[in-house]
């Protein structure tokens, strides 16, 4: 592991592994095939990348979406790690040179889509190689239990028996429930593996349930609070991505869209814009995401419950991918639960669409509970956490009131009793609301002690109550489609015990975007709008470049040398080498400007202002670029790299002076001096700059 632990220094800029990465890249080293089950952002790229990059042969990395290939290369490519990837974006001639960089052993890592497993000609290409490991990412796919199953996942173990020699074979997921691992085991093939569950918790990730009167109302004010965040906005039908769309559209905010009913090139288009940070909300089904490696995701709003918590979390979870502190809330309403169970009644698999039932119950049950929201969801994965209280969910963090509701309790659970324990929540709610409809006089039920009895109430308070005292297991719900009420021995004990039943309600709440980590957000800002810049003019996503928590990292830390920058999480040698100076710059210029006593400020600010547009430059930065990466005007820039130019630094300034007024130029210098340069100006042809004239005057100093 002497090696792994210098790669992971050297590439990726991180000194420690983080839970569950060394032992995974122990066993691949060992040779033993794995799967490892790691939450997003617990870093399961590296745990099959570090291996690749020790063995003799090369990986190849299977994984099913082409912006996540893209984006995986791109960060591999900026580490200095020969990778390319191999799907239905490259074009002939892209493709065939590919194959024959391939073929010539040119590449460490290559992404493939699974669908191109069934192609012969693929399989000839990887006979011929020394293929050491395979990796399988999203490996949820391969299995029908899962949220995520997609048939092409299900040809890989064939593609792997057809090769002349087996390789490694790793499994990697985010969430997998019991029966999915096994799934993943067989259907994959493993042979004996090492299994690690790494734990489910994301301990930066705030988890909120919200039922507000207007969701859009809602979500207005908490975008206007989150102004400079990416977040994503998942909706439930392509219908309501259009309709929010439009409706943020229309208010001036700069969104983009997702969903299946798109064209491959606008789905592209959006995503990339939004991937780019050109937009910063992104409204999408949960057709957008899986494998999305956009790292400064600090939101996910969920606009409509999912079906299920196996897609909540894995939706939720594409929040903080780098560690920094974000936000996940849900937004609830009982019409989700009518348009999910819609679309679940869709599907022709009976025992899928029984099981489906059974997973959007317990959602229901989640948004309902008044536990500690992310206790309920790791007990859902079959976690026992040391906590009942996390401190960082609506339930736990909200000033809140305990309201007894013993009496109305035993009021609903008497009227199931005395309707025989067959219906549903909607009949047994009118029932006690005393509602006069042809169905309740047909069974009698309006004769019933019960009937009425709650016809203070409103009939959705009615059904939140009922709610909650299922989700508590306090009544039963049988059944999918139409589950039916029944009561058990926890009923009995409020029917005729003694036991007195609370319900927690929020009193307030509010959402502002908040700074946990307690940095300096002007440096910040400063550092992002720099690495914007660098990542437009390499065209790349500008978290390839730095992931907000190593500019956090830097923002705290303030490095101003080469060992300290080195120091910062996420800054290797290679990526040192291409940005560190032009960062250190930025931040030695930041501290001197506001750390300084006013006279020495000035001073230092005029030496070293004019050496970060000099570092700048020297990465082939334009003086237009420049400008906007520091926020100043051109012409300031044209002065630091001026009196660069004048202290004998190594640079270059002809390509941007008039060349074809040199010699009228000169000679106005050598008429006029150069005590003032309006005369000089005065005279020449108005396409002359001032940059132009200085840049001559102090050559002609040089001649001298």
């Amino acid at each position: 592991m002497e090696n792994a632990n210098k790669l992971l220094k050297q590439y990726f800029g991180y000194e420690d592994f983080k839970k569950g990465q060394k032992e995974i890249i122990s066993h691949i080293l060992n040779g033993e095939d794995c799967l490892a089950i790691m939450p997003t952002g617990a870093g399961k790229s590296i745990c099959y990348q570090i291996p690749a990059l020790l063995f003799n042969g090369i990986t190849i990395v299977i994984s099913p979406l082409i912006s996540l290939m893209k984006d995986q290369v791109d960060s591999l490519l900026q580490l200095g790690i020969s990778a390319t990837y191999i799907n239905s974006s490259l074009s002939p001639s892209n493709y065939s040179q590919t194959i024959e960089n391939a073929s010539n052993s040119m590449y460490k890592i290559i992404y493939v889509a699974p669908e191109r497993l069934n192609s012969d000609c693929f399989l000839r290409l990887f006979e011929q190689l020394d293929v050491s490991m395979i990796a399988i990412d999203e490996a949820h796919c391969v299995s029908m239990w899962g949220h995520d199953f997609r048939k092409s996942y299900t040809e890989i173990s064939n593609f792997i028996q057809k090769l002349n020699k087996r390789p490694i074979i790793t499994a990697f997921t985010a969430t997998a429930t019991d029966a999915v691992k096994k799934d993943i085991v067989k259907l994959l093939h493993l042979n004996n593996p090492f299994i690690l569950t790494t734990g489910f918790d994301r301990e930066n990730l705030s988890f909120y349930i919200e039922t507000p009167e207007d969701k859009k109302d809602y979500l207005v004010n908490y975008l206007d609070n989150n102004k400079d965040r990416s977040g994503i906005i998942y909706c439930l039908t392509r219908k309501k991505v259009e309709e929010l769309y439009n409706y943020l559209l229309d208010l001036g905010y700069k969104v983009s869209k997702y969903h299946g009913g798109m064209s491959d090139k606008d789905r592209a288009s959006f995503q990339e814009d939004f991937v780019y940070d050109k937009s910063n909300i992104m409204i999408a089904t949960n057709a957008f995401g899986m494998g999305i490696d956009k790292s400064n995701i600090r939101y996910v709003i969920h606009f409509n419950m999912p079906k299920d918590i196996e897609g909540y979390y894995q939706e939720a979870g594409r929040a903080g991918r780098d560690g920094t502190f974000s936000e996940c809330i849900l937004l609830f309403s009982r019409a989700d639960i009518v348009t999910n169970k819609f679309l679940i009644s869709q599907s022709d698999n009976v025992v899928s669409r029984s099981m489906d039932y059974r997973k959007l119950n317990a959602i229901i049950d989640y948004c309902n509970t008044d536990k500690c929201l992310r206790k309920y969801i790791l007990e859902y994965f079959g976690e026992t956490p040391s906590f009942e209280i996390c401190n960082n969910c609506t339930n736990c963090n909200s000033k809140t009131e305990s309201i007894d509701i013993t009496q109305e309790a035993k009021k609903i659970l008497s009227c199931i009793k005395r309707m025989q324990e067959r219906f549903g929540s909607g009949m047994v709610s009118d029932v006690l609301k005393g509602a006069k409809t042809s169905k309740i006089k047909s069974f009698g039920f309006d004769s019933l002690s019960t009937y009425g009895i709650m016809n203070n109430y409103t009939k959705s308070s009615i059904k939140e109550i009922i709610a909650f005292l299922i989700s508590s297991n306090y009544i039963n719900s049988v059944g999918d489609t139409y589950p039916i009420l029944t009561l058990n021995s926890a009923s009995n004990e409020i029917l005729f015990g003694n036991k007195s039943i609370f319900i927690k309600r929020k009193i307030d709440f509010s959402y502002e975007a908040s700074n946990n980590d307690n940095y300096n957000m002007e440096l910040f800002n400063i550092l992002k709008n720099c690495r914007k810049e660098l990542a437009i003019k390499e065209n790349i996503p500008p978290f390839v470049i730095f992931s907000d928590s190593t500019l956090i990292s830097m923002c705290k830390k303030t490095p101003v040398t080469e060992e300290q920058m080195m120091n910062i999480s996420g800054v290797g040698r290679y990526k040192y080498d291409k940005y560190g100076e032009i960062f250190i710059n930025l931040i030695k210029h930041y501290l001197t400007s506001n750390v300084l006593p006013k006279s020495e400020r000035n001073k230092k600010i005029k030496e070293d202002t004019k050496l970060v547009s000099y570092d700048l430059y020297k990465k082939g930065t334009s003086i237009e670029e420049i400008a906007n990466i520091r926020g100043l005007t051109k012409q300031t820039i044209e002065n630091h790299l001026l009196k660069c130019f004048e202290d004998g630094l190594d640079i270059n300034l002809e390509k941007y002076v008039n060349t074809e007024f040199e010699v009228a130029i000169k000679d106005a210098i050598k008429k006029l001096g150069t005590k003032k340069l309006r005369p000089i100006k005065d005279i020449l042809p108005s396409q002359v700059s001032y940059f132009d004239i200085n840049y001559y005057i102090i050559k002609d100093k040089f001649a001298m």
